[in-house]
C-alpha cells in the first residue's frame, strides 16, 4: 500500500514555500518587532564585520528560514517526546546565552570569547541533533552557517570592545535580548 498522507505533504510544501519567502515582510508574520529589531543589529554586524552586505543578507535569511522551518515542525506536532525535551534543553542553553551575553555587554572587561563560543556551539550541536530526521542537510548547512558565523572569535571580539565600532549595535542587541526575557520569550 502506498504511503500517502496529505498531512506530511501540506507541511512540506509549508515549509517550502515559507523557506523561500524569507524576506522582511514573511519574517513580521512569524517574529515580534522586538526580535526583528535584534535581527536588524545582527544584520548591521555582520554586514560590517564580513564587509559583505550579500554575506550578512545571506546569514540573517539562513537563521530565518530555519527558525521558520523548525516553526512549521512544531506546528504540526513532528518533534517526539525525545525530541521535545532536547527541545526544552535547548531553551535552556539559548536563555543561558541571552543572560551570558548581557551580562558580558553590562560589566565591561567580563568578556570570555571562549565562554560565549562554547554556548553558541552547544545550541548548534542540539539544534542539528533536534532536527536531524527533519530537515534536509541543506537545512543542516543553514544551522552550521549561522552559528559559526556567530561564534566567530573576530566577530564575537570586535562586538564585546567597548571602544569598538559595535558598541551601539551591541546596546540595542542586548536592550532587546532583555526585553524578549522579560516577556518570557526566551
Amino acid at each position: 500500500m502506498e504511503n500517502f498522507s496529505s498531512k506530511d505533504l501540506a507541511m512540506k510544501a509549508q515549509k517550502k514555500i515559507l523557506s523561500n519567502m524569507a524576506n522582511k515582510s514573511v519574517v513580521q508574520m512569524f517574529i515580534d518587532d522586538t526580535s526583528s529589531e535584534i535581527l536588524d543589529e545582527l544584520y548591521r554586524v555582520s554586514k560590517e564585520f564580513t564587509g559583505s552586505r550579500t554575506e550578512a543578507q545571506k546569514v540573517i535569511k539562513d537563521l530565518i528560514k530555519v527558525v521558520v522551518k523548525i516553526a512549521v515542525l512544531f506546528r504540526h506536532n513532528r518533534f517526539s517526546e525525545e525530541e521535545l525535551s532536547l527541545a526544552q534543553t535547548f531553551k535552556k542553553k539559548l536563555h543561558q546565552g541571552a543572560m551570558t551575553a548581557i551580562s558580558f555587554h553590562e560589566v565591561e572587561f567580563t568578556f570570555e570569547q571562549t565562554v560565549m563560543s562554547e554556548i553558541l556551539t552547544a545550541c548548534r550541536d542540539m539544534l542539528l541533533k533536534l532536527v536531524a530526521t527533519h530537515l534536509t542537510p541543506k537545512s543542516h548547512g543553514r544551522i552550521n552557517h549561522v552559528f559559526n558565523h556567530y561564534s566567530d572569535p573576530g566577530l564575537l571580539t570586535q562586538l564585546y570592545n567597548p571602544d569598538g565600532p559595535f558598541k551601539s549595535n551591541l546596546n540595542k542587541i542586548c536592550n532587546g535580548l532583555n526585553k524578549l526575557l522579560e516577556e518570557g520569550k526566551l
